[in-house]
């Protein structure tokens, strides 16, 4: 691997407030939940370029999180993931479900690090770069499960040019299923990665010619974005996913250096 020289503007180092490790990247807060992530999937850390520390959100599975109307008993386990995450020293927190929306308020208000708890986050600059005579398409994993209090929590508005789908209503995407749903995912929750692409592009392109002015599209789920460029070919238009959020919070948090020449 290619190393540039270190960087000349690491000279002196000192403590920051109650942080135990150093060259950090994010926190990921994860379901108390077994299921595997391919590649891309936020709880399957190989495919990303920057740290991710994990912890898990104890006694806060997907039904506990998703499902459940009285969500309030998820959020002390929440807390106190976010806050170790903060201790151990990682510069940004984040989580692994869009539905982690319903409390954005909660842990932005709680920790000093930057919180990116959901990729709904991304709605308002989807809808500023399409202009608002085009749709933004919102594909969540389950449409019923998303209420206005999710959206409100991350500065979104219902409705105008905003449409939502669910990739797993009515069972359409069998192998989505075999992993996140409790009423039908095996004992060991397993997928098949070619057949869960087939699902979810066809379901996200029948979500696009639905709506013939959608200008942006964005995924919700943190299981999404492995087939997100696959989407992308077939439809053309920007995505934007758990990946891009991601990537845009770590710069945020830990902007890159230039190395060039004039």
């Amino acid at each position: 691997m290619f190393q540039q020289n270190r960087d000349m503007g690491i000279n002196r180092i000192q403590a920051r407030r109650d942080h135990r490790c150093y060259g950090m990247g994010l926190g990921i807060i994860i379901l108390d939940d077994v299921y595997p992530g391919f590649p891309g999937d936020v709880r399957n850390a190989s495919a990303y370029p920057f740290p991710i520390q994990y912890e898990v959100a104890e006694g806060v599975d997907i039904w506990a999180l998703v499902h459940e109307q009285d969500k309030s008993p998820c959020l002390p386990a929440i807390q106190r993931a976010a806050r170790k995450l903060e201790r151990m020293g990682c510069r940004a927190i984040a989580a692994e479900c869009g539905y982690f929306s319903y409390f954005q308020r909660d842990i932005a208000g709680y920790v000093d690090v930057p919180v990116f708890l959901s990729s709904l986050l991304q709605i308002p600059l989807a809808r500023q770069i399409v202009g608002s005579n085009r749709t933004v398409g919102l594909l969540a994993a389950r449409k019923s499960c998303l209420t206005p209090a999710h959206l409100a929590a991350v500065g979104v508005q219902p409705g105008g040019n905003l449409v939502i789908e669910g990739a797993c209503d009515d069972g359409r995407c069998e192998e989505f299923d075999r992993l996140w749903y409790h009423p039908v995912r095996p004992a060991r929750p397993e997928a098949v990665y070619e057949k869960t692409e087939r699902e979810f592009i066809a379901v996200g392109t029948e979500f696009f010619r639905a709506h013939p002015n959608m200008g942006a599209m964005v995924l919700e789920c943190t299981g999404m974005q492995p087939f997100a460029r696959a989407l992308q070919r077939e439809i053309d238009i920007p995505i934007f996913s758990w990946g891009t959020l991601l990537d845009y919070a770590y710069s945020v948090a830990v902007h890159r250096d230039y190395y060039g020449h004039v």
